[in-house]
């Protein structure tokens, strides 16, 4: 029986981009394409970031590495070197799409720019991920996530009211680059295949941030409010974080975009007989001021909450769907682990590559599903250079070539 085609099959993608970058590098291989991850003859940054298996550090033990750099060959290239650039620039002339996360001007030092490497192959499709994009007064600038995440305002919104801003766990400032960035290069992919010329992607960082910006705007045109950090603070009655037996629940009951559900909600406390409800269905409990006052909120606290204290988030969260009403389950990790749905779906995979000791350790897959050209997890996280000789050698560089190429450190 033979496999089912992938999705991007056919494609070659040189993956240059180390940790800013190697999440594009993943989404394109995980849906088929052939990429190859080029690192320094140390090895990628990557390969040191945390955690780490056992907490031992190790070029081949960061889970970081393990998942970015999945389904990916590798190759080490020195791109300072012109034995490495020769090397690379002959890679490129084989490949559709390139992606960097050189600071501007670096690779055209290099000589391994979009336009010199268009020369080689007009088709090519060059993607960069930078902080800040490719001119400007901030061009040559160089950010890590929490900067992209402070300067594109998201951090502004993070955190709590009277505390300083929060960085959200994950580098997702990087992430949400990375994100753009491999559908700008599809589209751009598609674009070349159809007319055989190639372009170049420029991403800013800061610029994909200030797209996600959350409600911002939206606050403004209905409430006139211009958005500020609240975590941790209940804005309307009936609305918010409410802890239960085996955890929390999120509950939107009352307040704006709520309204409809206030009726709905109140049937169900007063079918469950809990004390004390008949007051809800006063008048002031429909006027949006009196649910952001305080009285309200201690009021809706003392009544709803050692009701929902005996009740566990699962059913909480049944009972809501069937009555229509907004709850949510809030999942820790361990919840998302052991969930029906997830396991259903086959959303967690097993790692490949790792030693035996943790052989168990899984990951995220995909979250989509095509019925046609699926998702796989294929390869493990190439170990440096694991792929040298077999994709230099496809360029026709011998052994003794190879040898002489690393003797001067260039691979």
């Amino acid at each position: 029986m033979n496999a089912l085609p992938r999705a991007l099959e056919g494609l070659r993608v040189l993956d240059a981009a180390g940790p800013m970058g190697n999440y594009c590098g993943k989404l394109l291989a995980d849906l088929g394409a052939d990429v190859i991850l080029v690192e320094p003859p140390g090895g990628t940054r990557m390969r040191f970031e945390p955690p780490f298996i056992g907490d031992v550090p190790g070029l081949d033990r960061s889970l970081a590495h393990a998942y970015y750099n999945a389904n990916k060959r590798g190759v080490t290239l020195d791109l300072d070197s012109p034995d490495g650039q020769r090397l690379f620039a002959r890679l490129a002339a084989t490949s559709d799409i390139v992606l960097d996360t050189e600071t501007p001007g670096v690779m055209a030092r290099r000589g391994l720019d979009y336009a010199r490497l268009a020369e080689l192959k007009l088709s090519i499709v060059c993607a960069s991920i930078t902080p800040f994009g490719q001119d400007g007064p901030y061009a040559q600038h160089a950010a890590e996530d929490v900067t992209a995440l402070a300067m594109g305002g998201l951090l502004y919104l993070a955190g709590y009211k009277d505390a300083p801003p929060v960085r959200m766990h994950g580098n997702q400032a990087i992430l949400c680059a990375n994100l753009f960035a491999a559908v700008a290069t599809l589209l751009a992919t598609l674009e070349s295949e159809a007319t055989g010329r190639g372009q170049h992607i420029d991403v800013s960082m800061q610029e994909c941030v200030t797209m996600a910006l959350e409600t911002s705007i939206q606050f403004f045109d209905l409430e006139g409010e211009v958005r500020k950090r609240h975590a941790g603070e209940q804005r309307f009655a009936g609305t918010g974080v409410f802890d239960c037996a085996d955890g929390q629940i999120y509950l939107m009951a009352g307040g704006i975009g709520a309204n409809k559900f206030w009726g709905r909600t109140i049937d169900w406390f007063t079918e469950e007989g809990m004390s004390g409800v008949a007051q809800f269905r006063e008048p002031r409990w429909e006027q949006i001021e009196f649910l952001r006052s305080e009285e309200a909120k201690r009021i809706f606290a003392g009544i709803f909450g050692p009701w929902v204290s005996t009740r566990r988030k699962d059913e909480l969260y049944r009972e809501g769907q069937r009555r229509k009403i907004p709850i949510a389950t809030i999942s820790q990790p361990s919840d998302l682990l052991s969930s029906d749905q997830l396991a259903h779906r086959g959303y967690f995979v097993d790692l490949l590559g790792l030693p035996a000791e943790v052989a168990d350790k899984r990951m995220p897959g995909a979250p989509y599903q095509l019925s046609r050209t699926p998702w796989s997890l294929r390869l493990a996280a190439p170990q440096l250079g694991e792929h040298n000789a077999e994709i230099f050698g496809a360029l026709g560089v011998g052994a003794a070539e190879l040898g002489r190429l690393y003797a001067r450190k260039a691979i």
